[in-house]
């Protein structure tokens, strides 16, 4: 999942302690490298001492050195149930579910090892990269800050922090480091649509804009990179210039379905209904969550007093998302035109009641207040 330098392959020794001759055999072994046969000699030690607690641990060390994890796991499990503050074992263990890919299981231990030791940047890296793999993107960005500070030049690094940030709406954070990211590559279309995104969360939309023409200019051929120019311009009220670019997009993917929805919003927006439901119809046959290709279709097939069908549509809508008003006053039109009054009341105070909610989370962001 992540790249070979974030893997931190190094395995930290465990603690010597006064052994049997059996245990002292099996850690002459070890320490020789002949792992298979020390993994055998501290098995038969765990057998004889199932108590010892680096018998356990030292087992885990030496599957781990046989890249045998899932065997590695269980010893360390032992060991921790024995003397879970062992040095070394957590951190041992963590490392062991991270090269299984097992990150919401590494996630445990890590935090042991870094409690033990706050100093220990490899326990921090690897909890922070397995926050990342897990989605909790503000946790990860809580470590993986502090990582990249103390490895200041690893690019891959800053590349996971970036994109932790993103994720979780730190914008300031992430247009930092995809700003440090596009200085050591400036031809990169990837950070130019990374650093895009960023500056359309916090509201620089037209600074996103040209993000993203600098980033279709370095390699128009980029997945989506068109329709991220388009995505934007559209979402400017910019139409007449978003067409091209999801049509370039399209010309590279006739199958991508959200390039098809967004022109055949625009379609419907210049009053071209038959052609924009054509597209719509094409979109949705390729991804069904669609919401805006849902809502206009409603919209066109109301116009067409079609009503069983436009219904169909717009519910399909509201499923995918119910606190978008538009699809609510969509309905509301809709019952009013098939008169049924009582629910396009019902859905008419419902758009109200959702933009009321609108204005009060803005009003609160603005004051600077919390949601209650």
């Amino acid at each position: 999942m992540f790249a070979s330098s974030f893997l931190l392959s190094v395995v930290l020794a465990l603690p010597l302690v006064a052994q049997s001759p059996a245990a002292a055999r099996a850690m002459a072994l070890q320490n020789e490298g002949k792992f298979g046969e020390a993994a055998e000699a501290w098995r038969s030690v765990t057998e004889k001492e199932p108590r010892n607690v680096l018998a356990w641990a030292s087992l885990g060390l030496a599957e781990a050195r046989l890249q045998d994890y899932p065997s590695a796991v269980a010893a360390y499990k032992k060991a921790a149930a024995i003397n879970a503050k062992l040095p070394a074992l957590q951190l041992n263990w963590g490392l062991a579910e991270f090269k299984q890919n097992h990150l919401a299981e590494a996630i445990g231990p890590l935090r042991a090892a870094l409690a033990a030791d706050p100093k220990s940047m490899q326990a921090r890296t690897l909890l922070g990269l397995s926050y990342y793999g897990t989605g909790k993107f503000g946790e990860a960005v809580d470590y993986l800050s502090v990582a990249s500070q103390a490895d200041p030049a690893n690019a891959e690094l800053h590349r996971v922090l970036a994109q932790s940030c993103l994720n979780a709406k730190q914008y300031s954070c992430a247009l930092d480091e995809f700003q440090w990211l596009a200085k050591q590559n400036p031809d990169s279309a990837a950070t130019h649509m990374l650093t895009g995104e960023a500056l359309d969360g916090m509201g620089r939309t037209p600074e996103a804009i040209e993000e993203f023409k600098a980033a279709v200019k370095a390699d128009a051929k980029t997945p989506s990179v068109n329709f991220g120019l388009g995505y934007l311009y559209w979402k400017s009220h910019q139409y007449e210039d978003a067409r091209p670019a999801f049509e370039a997009e399209l010309a590279l993917d006739p199958r991508h379905a959200s390039s098809l929805a967004y022109l055949g919003d625009i379609e419907l927006k210049n009053g071209e209904s038959d052609k924009a439901l054509e597209l719509l119809e094409k979109a949705v046959g390729i991804d069904t969550q669609l919401r805006l290709a849902y809502v206009d279709m409603g919209t066109i097939l109301t116009e067409e007093k079609k009503y069983d069908e436009a219904l169909a549509a717009l519910q399909k809508a509201e499923k995918l998302d119910r606190t978008e008003p538009d699809v609510h006053y969509r309905l509301g039109r809709l019952y009013q035109a098939m008169g049924k009054i009582a629910e396009a009341q019902k859905e008419m105070a419902r758009v109200k009641q959702l933009h009321d909610k609108q204005e009060e989370d803005v009003a609160r962001k603005m004051s600077g207040g919390k949601s209650q």
